[in-house]
């Protein structure tokens, strides 16, 4: 009897594969194949990533493979190449990057789940008729750029810039129609991959995407998907029944075979950074998983990230341009600033911004209210003493949840009855400080007792299907005024709402995070872009939109109120370039934790002092802004370099030092981190 040995992948944190005995009964493994193994004290999932005759480990040191899921479809070697490229690159095992890819119930050491798919699938009829049904007619700019993205060819990265409400997901629509069309009449497949960056986007896209396209299959991959559903969506990319899949940052390590277009939506969102585990960024594993397949990658936002900017402005991406809103009618809102000494809010809001409230409310018109800040307050005090109510086990507030009678930490979800007394001395009269959602909803009830107003946040919107009902509702015309937190403030499209109030951006104005800037202005930029998307109706009142501040005279609300994100972004750039700082500058952050800061830091100090390489700067370790989380204790140590092949090539060495270390403390690498 032949043996062979697998070489398999586990999600596993130690940085090798594992070597398993086969004894060749039936037909020969191969790469890509789900194999189940004894590990440990259990029965695991891996991936085979090598068949070999030979193993470099005693033969009486290995175990027997135990089944093979011959049911499913190998892996194929290009999603084999982008995980290794993705290990390689974010430093991380080769295994914890392929197996969490995979759904959970491929991953079970039961077959019930696939069998079941499989056959469900076996009996579908898969319809591929790529036809575009009803399809709007664009305009010659939407049309230009739809027409270079479908005649693309090879490896093209786009940057599709254009304002908000300038109909880029149409423009998507009919590139990927002509992807998907070009491929039927060559008797070939085609699939598109389409990235939005929170689920909360994917309904009303989806539906989008099935009303144009009846008769072609849709895919929907996110976290937000019964196992069963994900599964069935997962198996229906891997297997190419689905020609158009959806999803948001995990669905760029889906399995599609026969992908020929990626479209990244809204592509400078940091929700594309994935901030735990494999630490990578969706939009950057999709540009390099474009240039593996040689195919066309869209990047499109009215707000570009400053690195895919850098890019377009120095040719390495092609830019189109998208500068007038789709609908004939549209026009930018107007951006007008007030000043918060001179107008004092009462209620959190404005007497200017209650007048123009007013106005949409007797013209039947809706507004939108935007605070990225939910809960009722910040925090609670009281004046007697100086109390503060902050979190035991964190350095943070407890937040006011007033009508859940509940103090809550956002970090780490502790929670506490609301105190009826100061915990210090005594006093009954404690305050809340600043404004959340629920207390801007609470006074707006006070001062328009007669409309429709709906709260959305990450609290109201808890339950499954919560968020897509309560959209539902506003698209409806169910709601006058509506109060959102970041949740609202892009990719919705709502047809009848004329005005956008701001309140409170000025923290970020002042932020140590040097992307702060950058980030308000893509938030101004993209709830903006809410109002005024159906054009004015007769009778009604102009877009509008209006930003309280206390500081209107700073040069970032002049950017905005001008729509200039050209000179906002290249004023910017230029500062970036002075500082050394990313696109200019590439970096790494070494984090560490323990139940002591002293100890932390002395472990960052040491992982400074291992190793030394020119071209390589290694700043001084420093607590994280939020230093303690849940009772234990945070410290950050960043790594410069200019040249990111010198960077890469200095974490490969000094992540083998470090591992040779055994630190008594929890320590995680970031490649390119976003928050710093």
């Amino acid at each position: 009897m032949t043996v062979l040995y697998l070489n398999v992948a586990l999600d596993t944190p130690l940085a090798t594969c594992f070597d398993y005995r086969w004894n060749m009964e039936h037909e020969r493994p191969l790469p890509g194949q789900l194999v189940l193994v004894p590990f440990s004290r259990r029965e695991v999932v891996g991936v085979i990533i090598d068949v070999r005759e030979h193993s470099d480990v005693p033969p009486d040191k290995l175990k027997d493979a135990l089944a093979i899921r011959t049911q499913l479809a190998p892996l194929n070697p290009a999603w084999l190449d982008l995980c290794r490229f993705a290990a390689d690159y974010y430093q991380r095992p080769l295994g914890e990057v392929m197996v969490p890819g995979i759904p959970k119930n491929l991953r079970s050491s039961k077959t019930v789940s696939l069998d079941r798919a499989m056959k469900k699938l076996a009996k579908t009829d898969f319809a591929h008729d790529p036809t575009s049904a009803d399809a709007p007619v664009l305009n010659a700019a939407q049309r230009e750029a739809a027409e270079a993205i479908g005649n693309a060819e090879g490896f093209a990265p786009i940057l599709l810039y254009g304002v908000t409400g300038s109909g880029k997901t149409e423009v998507y629509l009919q590139a990927a129609s002509d992807v998907l069309a070009r491929a039927e009449r060559s008797g070939t497949v085609a699939q598109v991959l389409i990235l939005v960056p929170e689920i909360n986007l994917t309904p009303q896209l989806e539906q989008n995407v099935r009303t144009r396209f009846p008769n072609v299959v849709v895919a929907t991959l996110h976290s937000g998907l019964a196992e069963g559903e994900r599964l069935s969506h997962w198996l229906a990319g891997h297997l190419g029944h689905a020609r158009i899949i959806l999803g948001t940052r995990l669905a760029i390590l889906a399995s599609l075979p026969h992908l020929k277009l990626i479209i990244i939506d809204e592509e400078h969102d940091p929700s594309y950074k994935q901030q735990e585990g494999l630490r990578y960024s969706a939009r950057d594993l999709a540009v390099w998983r474009a240039r593996q397949l040689a195919i066309p990658i869209v990047l499109g936002s009215a707000t570009p990230a400053l690195e895919t900017w850098h890019h377009a402005q120095s040719g390495r991406y092609r830019k189109l341009e998208l500068r007038e809103r789709a609908s004939p009618d549209a026009v930018l809102p107007k951006i007008r600033l007030i000043d918060m000494e001179r107008d004092k809010p009462g209620q959190g809001l404005t007497s200017t911004l209650v007048s123009a409230l007013k106005l949409r409310l007797a013209c039947s018109e809706q507004s939108l209210l935007f605070l990225n800040r939910r809960g009722y307050a910040p925090v609670l005090a009281c004046d007697a003493c100086g109390w503060i109510g902050n979190c035991s086990r964190c350095t943070a507030f407890m937040v006011l949840h007033k009508p859940e009678h509940r103090m809550r930490c956002h970090h780490c979800s502790l929670e506490q009855r609301i105190p009826k007394s100061c915990p210090t001395c005594g006093n009954v009269d404690l305050q809340p400080l600043g404004r959340g959602t629920q207390r801007v909803e609470e006074g707006l009830q006070q001062v328009f007792p007669e409309a429709r107003i709906m709260r959305i946040d990450a609290d109201s919107t808890r339950l499954k299907g919560s968020a897509q009902q309560a959209f539902e509702r506003v698209h409806q015309g169910e709601v006058d005024i509506l109060i959102g937190t970041q949740m609202v403030a892009k990719g919705h499209d709502f047809r009848n709402l004329t005005l956008v109030g701001v309140l409170n951006p000025d923290t970020a104005l002042f932020s140590h995070d040097y992307r702060a800037s950058e980030r308000l202005f893509a938030q101004l930029m993209q709830v903006a872009g809410r109002a005024g998307r159906a054009g004015r109706k007769e009778g009604g009142n102009a877009s509008e939109v209006l930003i309280q501040t206390r500081y209107p005279q700073h040069p970032l609300f002049g950017a905005v109120m001008a729509h200039d994100y050209d000179r906002f972004a290249g004023e910017l750039l230029e500062e970036r370039s002075q500082a050394a700082v990313p696109p200019f500058m590439f970096q790494a952050l070494l984090r560490a934790e323990a139940r002591e800061l002293q100890t932390a830091l002395d472990f960052l100090q040491q992982a400074a002092d291992c190793l030394q390489h020119p071209g390589i700067t290694i700043n001084d370790p420093i607590p994280m802004t939020m230093t303690r989380v849940a009772n234990v204790d945070r410290a950050q140590l960043l790594i410069e370099s200019p040249s990111r092949p010198v960077l890469q090539g200095f974490l490969k060495a000094w992540m083998a030092a470090l591992r040779a270390m055994k630190p008594r403390v929890k320590w995680s690498l970031e490649v390119d981190p976003v928050d710093i």
